[in-house]
């Protein structure tokens, strides 16, 4: 990843509409009736049904699903005090973390008070509005007093995360690399470097799983804590040692099997760990600067098992694998506590998760065949689209079995797959296209460099780790305009291909070329002429293996450039057409539509090519396609023209694939409405389920319904064209795509590449 400039933070935080989140109406609000609804009248209604039953402030309002980040300000980050208003920006970014990963909405709430009775006066006059309480960035001690006494006199989950975030992801890192270490909890000696709010909590929940407080040295920054030394609060004597033996670290450390750092960079090293016992798990939990880095520590100890705050390296100890979930089990049984049966579960559901085989998304993410439990993978990585499920639902079973919950879950089916459900809301979705992309970046070739969108995209792309872009067109004229839109080309190639150093590769190409298609009307002297087209020579690159992907279209006509595509990459094997496709993700999840580009009025096998496509392409982007063939009428109520030809080409794909989940022909409001579909056509192969990939009879249908929606609904995110049914990564745009929609057009590419690249070594090896 690339450095985060001040700037670039600043501009982030103030460009648009300044913050990071927003609040949105959920009910109509249009016509007088609706606001007479939503105020008064209507609303006194609700108002005395809570009167006179406390607990249907669940029913009738966002209690249940609305938490508070709050903090004072007194322990920021790595920033220290810096103040309640100063914090915001930190509390806003939880409260934005909680939205996209778990569906949670949540207000940030900075108290301007350091005295922990007025702090907790204001917390608890306010805790009506919550269903939960995320408490953040105060210091310690106090925060262990102010954390106690609103678990003990607030009904609403209260939770400390500095605290215990970190002793739930680190406990179930723990749990796994001592399996992995072939030890027992019961017997290792651990050593905790740190004794602040998180240190505590997470040697707490080590002791909750069988740790035994004989085994355990903890340091603070006078040295090792034992009982004799005066003056230690409350929290740093529960687990000051008796030992006399050792009061450094270096000495703790020597035949120790576990260090846990909770401190600062750079304080335990080589020399130590080599000092450790056998197979030693460390986690050096310090951010961004661990207490020992990951190469230092596997170059003194191959056997080490390590994990880190750290993105970059294996065992990630990450708050976004716990907190999302947890108060979101906690809230959907409404419960009255975050209790330590809570917690213990979260810890469990993350350490089962990471022992069982690891979905293609994620392998594909962090470009590896297949993640496997053992030193280097013992613990889920936050992209894990499981966590949701797993996690929330150990939690909100936990809350059922202790006894703090309001409102348990009947239907535990029912609830998995509106944990699902929640996930398809989020921008989460071009998020992960991005964090898989930007593990593996490729060459991407983007046709027309001296576009100012393109070139403006292209460095965007490159900026966020996703490619290494490549940049067709005059060099001069790129580095004028990039110079006057104040964009940096370090990292960017340009390859003008009126220069004479590319003769060489402009013959090459060519004779490739030629010999492909002698057999259609070329000749090399056509071919060569052929290669001083962007298309033609970018498209080359990528089937000459030079670029891994190509993208064009802000120039060009579709025409034209689908002929080239034709000619220089060809159809996949087993269909006769290609196609594009644009995704919309929705409140109401992600929708794939096609063909919106392409094919302008496709015949039977053209239609059959795109269903199978569009098939292929949801599975790729780790959907189960359930499919519409979308007409003007329904199921043969019209026996001529297109929906004739579509209710024919769904016929041909029943009897070829049983088990692909089509129908039609249908008009789009029964494909969307399930309810109204079934009730009318109960026949349908749809029956029960949600359409999620709709096909349309012509280019003009498909095109204009993703502009319309992309043009009327502010809340869905367009995605596309996505090119289906070439060989090779060859992906469009047209002249109203922005940035934006490049760039993710750009992280398409990339992934399309990956994959391709694995499947060509696999067909390789067969």
């Amino acid at each position: 990843m690339d450095k985060i400039t001040d700037q670039a933070a600043l501009d982030y935080h103030s460009k648009g509409k300044p913050g990071k989140i927003e609040v949105v109406p959920t009910k109509p609000y249009s016509t007088q009736s609706d606001l007479s609804l939503a105020y008064s009248p209507g609303v006194a209604v609700p108002c005395l049904e809570i009167q006179k039953n406390p607990d249907d402030v669940y029913r009738y309002t966002n209690k249940g699903n609305l938490v508070a980040v709050i903090s004072n300000g007194t322990a920021v980050l790595g920033l220290g005090d810096i103040g309640a208003m100063s914090g915001k920006p930190v509390m806003e970014g939880k409260s934005l973390l909680f939205k996209i990963y778990a569906g949670v909405d949540a207000f940030d709430i900075e108290v301007s008070e350091k005295d922990p009775e007025k702090f907790i006066a204001a917390v608890k006059a306010i805790a009506p509005t919550f269903g939960g309480i995320n408490l953040e960035d105060i210091k310690a001690p106090e925060c262990f007093e102010i954390e106690r006494r609103l678990k003990a006199e607030l009904d609403i989950p209260v939770m400390h995360d500095d605290q215990h975030g970190t002793a739930i992801i680190s406990a179930a890192g723990l749990i796994n690399a001592i399996d992995v270490a072939g030890k027992r909890i019961e017997d290792v000696r651990i050593v905790v470097n740190g004794a602040g709010a998180a240190a505590i909590s997470c040697t707490r929940l080590y002791c909750a799983f069988g740790a035994r407080k004989e085994n355990i040295v903890m340091l603070d920054s006078r040295g090792v804590i034992t009982r004799s030394r005066p003056g230690l609060t409350e929290q740093k004597l529960e687990f000051a040692t008796s030992r006399t033996d050792c009061t450094t670290l270096e000495e703790a450390v020597r035949g120790a099997d576990v260090f846990v750092g909770l401190s600062k960079g750079n304080i335990l090293t080589q020399s130590m760990v080599k000092s450790m016992a056998e197979r030693p798990i460390i986690f050096a939990l310090a951010n961004p600067v661990p207490e020992i880095s990951y190469e230092e520590a596997t170059a003194a100890r191959p056997d080490v098992l390590m994990a880190t705050g750290r993105t970059d390296y294996p065992n990630q100890i990450n708050n976004v694998i716990g907190f999302p979930y947890i108060f979101r089990g906690a809230l959907d049984t409404a419960a009255t506590a975050i209790n330590e049966e809570m917690k213990m579960a979260a810890a469990r559901a993350i350490a089962d998760l990471a022992r069982r085989p690891v979905p293609d998304i994620v392998n594909r993410t962090y470009r590896v065949r297949q993640f496997t439990f053992g030193p280097d993978y013992f613990i889920p990585k936050p992209v894990d689209p499981r966590l949701i499920t797993e996690v929330s639902m150990a939690v909100a079973k936990a809350a059922m079995e202790s006894g703090v919950a309001r409102k348990p879950i009947d239907d535990w089916k029912a609830y998995r797959q509106r944990l699902r459900e929640l996930m398809g809301q989020e921008s989460k979705f071009t998020q992960n296209l991005y964090d898989t992309a930007r593990l593996d970046p490729r060459r991407v070739v983007y046709a027309e460099g001296t576009h100012p969108t393109m070139l403006q995209a292209a460095v965007k792309a490159q900026s966020e780790g996703i490619c290494h872009p490549i940049l067709l067109g005059n060099d001069v004229q790129i580095r004028k305009m990039a110079e006057e839109l104040h964009l940096s080309l370090e990292g960017v190639e340009i390859l003008n291909l009126r220069e004479e150093r590319w003769n060489e590769r402009r013959q090459r190409y060519a004779e490739m070329l030629a010999g492909k298609m002698q057999r259609k009307g070329y000749t090399l002297d056509e071919a060569v002429d052929k290669m001083y087209e962007r298309n033609y020579f970018g498209m080359m690159m990528v089937e000459a293996g030079d670029a891994d992907a190509f993208i064009t279209g802000l120039y060009t006509k579709y025409s034209n450039t689908i002929k080239v595509a034709r000619e220089v990459i060809g159809i996949r094997e087993g269909y006769s057409h290609f196609a594009t496709m644009h995704l919309v993700n929705s409140k109401r999840g992600t929708y794939f539509i096609a063909d919106t580009l392409i094919n302008r009025q496709p015949d039977d096998e053209a239609l059959r090519d795109i269903a199978r496509l569009s098939a292929e392409t949801a599975r790729f982007f780790n959907r189960t396609p359930v499919i519409a063939m979308i007409s003007y009428s329904n199921f043969g109520q019209d026996s001529k023209g297109s929906a004739a030809r579509v209710r024919d080409v769904v016929a041909r794909l029943h009897a070829e694939d049983p088990d692909l989940v089509i129908d039609g022909e249908m008009q789009v409001n029964f494909a969307l409405n399930k309810e109204l579909r079934d009730e009318k056509y109960p026949f349908t192969r749809l029956h029960g389920q949600d359409v999620n990939t709709l096909i349309f009879p012509n280019l003009s249908a498909a095109n204009s319904s993703y502009k319309m929606l992309k043009a009327m609904t502010e809340d869905c995110e367009v995605l596309g064209p996505i090119q289906i049914g070439l060989r090779k990564p060859i992906h469009f745009t047209d002249f109203e795509s922005s940035v934006r929609d490049i760039v993710n057009i750009t992280a398409v590419a990339v992934i399309d590449a990956i994959v391709q690249e694995k499947k060509d070594r696999a067909a390789t090896l067969r």
